[in-house]
């Protein structure tokens, strides 16, 4: 699990824990062999996951992580609606946001920290 100060991300897979706060699932997609139960979600978030063709397109590839960024961020950008509502969310308390890649180095909710922070998500 990864922090910025309250900001939290983590797999969806690994347990819930008290610290987590609000649980944010912030992929497109639902992840595969869970079930809403075991999320414990407080929201799944599916219009501010990085759209299906720059998901599709990164494909969780290193080589592309840098471009994906990127792109991400300028989604971000241009989706006003869901950033103002997860900045409202975090404002309230905790929030751990939530994803399914493997890749716990390459992901979109690193990337979402990332840019939370910069908006001054804390």
């Amino acid at each position: 699990m990864h922090s910025h100060d309250h900001v939290r991300i983590k797999r969806v897979y690994e347990p819930a824990s008290a610290h987590d706060g609000a649980r944010v699932l912030v992929d497109r997609v639902w992840p595969r062999g869970i079930s809403k139960e075991e999320a414990g979600l407080a929201r799944w978030m599916k219009e501010i996951a990085p759209s299906t063709r720059l998901r599709q397109w990164f494909n969780h590839d290193p080589q592309r992580w840098e471009q994906f960024q990127r792109e991400y961020a300028q989604e971000l950008d241009a989706n006003d609606d869901a950033v103002s509502q997860l900045l409202t969310l975090c404002a309230a308390g905790p929030v751990t946001l939530l994803y399914g890649a493997r890749d716990e180095a390459h992901n979109n909710a690193l990337v979402l920290q990332r840019y939370l922070a910069g908006r001054g998500a804390r």
